[in-house]
């Protein structure tokens, strides 16, 4: 136990955690302590230094963020392309899609993150057609996605842990069944990502879209776009730049061509601070190693869990279906349990399923044991 403890405590100063109790991972991580000094470094000393040219040091700060999400997805660096954020990584694969004759269906779920279906509803004005998978259905079975994925079908969008609940979806069955149906596949891993383990060989995903901001702990603006070899050269992005070109430097403007890698679906230039952030936050993240994060949240969660009347709890009780996040809906005592956690200084948000409790690698059992404290008089109540 102390060897556990020495090891969870070595993991909280290697971040910036500030005052309080810090269960807000599901919305903004932590930034490791390295956070400014590899800013400064990356992006600033290269800049201000009196280099003539600072693209190269920048390219190399990318080339980091690349290799970085490839080692955490279990892919390679050419298969990742950087992307603002999700919403925009979504833009580019709807309109970068081979247009097969019949096939023209966009299916997503109504529990998916809603900028998402923003961005397929303009799809829609595009001429793809759209179903909806209700939030009602279990979506996490495979027989939902069975009896949705017909054979006018082009794309499925597969949302690996819903924001709302915490729930995990069997997102290679799911992908296995899609590639029998002729259906290309895109894996939003935005609430799973630097928490839940991720296997991109195993998937075999077409597409996968993540950002660094949530348990990656890599702030804002980090986004990126992982493309499945199998598919890469069918797909022609509409939003390209020069940094989409095979050669961004030959400055021809009667001939592009596309880059032979994901960078494809890159664009114009590119910011690079957020990547020379994330990219430091990434390696932070590898070297601890996402398996040895998956394991302390479980046993947080299931602490949880264990201490909480099932009727509040609507995230999955099962380590396997649910991902970082606990939410537990007290109906007319949310207020009340609200208040509680304010007050002992817990750190959470609340949305239209309940309150949202993530904890990290950085979070401690007494930390937990306050939370579960503070919530003991509502569910002493309910028992």
């Amino acid at each position: 136990m102390q060897g556990v403890f020495q090891a969870i405590t070595m993991y909280r100063e290697q971040f910036a955690l500030g005052q309080g109790i810090y269960l807000l991972n599901h919305s903004v991580g932590r930034p490791p302590v390295t956070a400014e000094t590899a800013a400064l470094s990356g992006f600033f000393e290269p800049w201000e230094s009196g280099a003539v040219e600072p693209w190269e040091a920048w390219f190399a700060e990318v080339d980091r963020f690349r290799a970085a999400t490839g080692t955490l997805l279990g892919s390679d660096a050419e298969n990742v392309c950087p992307q603002a954020n999700l919403s925009s990584a979504l833009t580019k694969i709807v309109h970068a899609l081979p247009r097969r004759v019949g096939r023209d269906t966009i299916v997503y779920t109504e529990a998916d993150f809603p900028s998402m279906g923003f961005v397929l509803a303009m799809a829609g004005r595009a001429g793809f057609r759209l179903r909806c998978i209700p939030d009602t259905a279990d979506f996490g079975s495979l027989e939902c996605w069975e009896s949705t994925l017909d054979d006018d079908c082009c794309l499925a969008l597969i949302t690996h842990v819903h924001s709302n609940t915490s729930r995990q979806v069997p997102v290679a069955d799911i992908c296995r069944l899609a590639r029998d149906r002729e259906v290309m596949t895109v894996v939003d891993v935005a609430q799973s990502a630097g928490i839940v383990p991720i296997d991109a060989g195993a998937w075999d995903a077409d597409f996968i879209v993540g950002s660094c901001v949530k348990f990656l702990c890599g702030g804002p603006g980090a986004g990126f776009l992982l493309v499945n070899d199998r598919v890469l050269h069918e797909c022609e992005p509409r939003d390209v730049g020069w940094f989409s070109h095979d050669d961004p430097f030959e400055f021809d403007i009667h001939e592009f061509r596309y880059a032979e890698s994901a960078l494809r679906f890159w664009g114009g230039t590119p910011a690079v601070l957020p990547y020379t952030v994330a990219a430091n936050s990434l390696e932070t993240m590898n070297r601890i190693g996402i398996e040895r994060i998956r394991a302390h949240s479980l046993e947080l969660t299931q602490m949880l869990i264990d201490n909480v009347p099932r009727k509040f709890l609507c995230t999955p009780a099962r380590p396997g279906r649910r991902g970082g996040p606990v939410v537990l809906d007290f109906g007319e005592q949310l207020a009340a349990a609200a208040d509680a956690l304010a007050a002992a200084g817990v750190h959470f948000d609340v949305r239209r399923t309940g309150l949202r409790l993530s904890p990290h690698i950085y979070t401690s059992k007494e930390e937990i044991n306050t939370v579960i404290s503070c919530l003991a008089p509502l569910t002493r109540a309910a028992v």
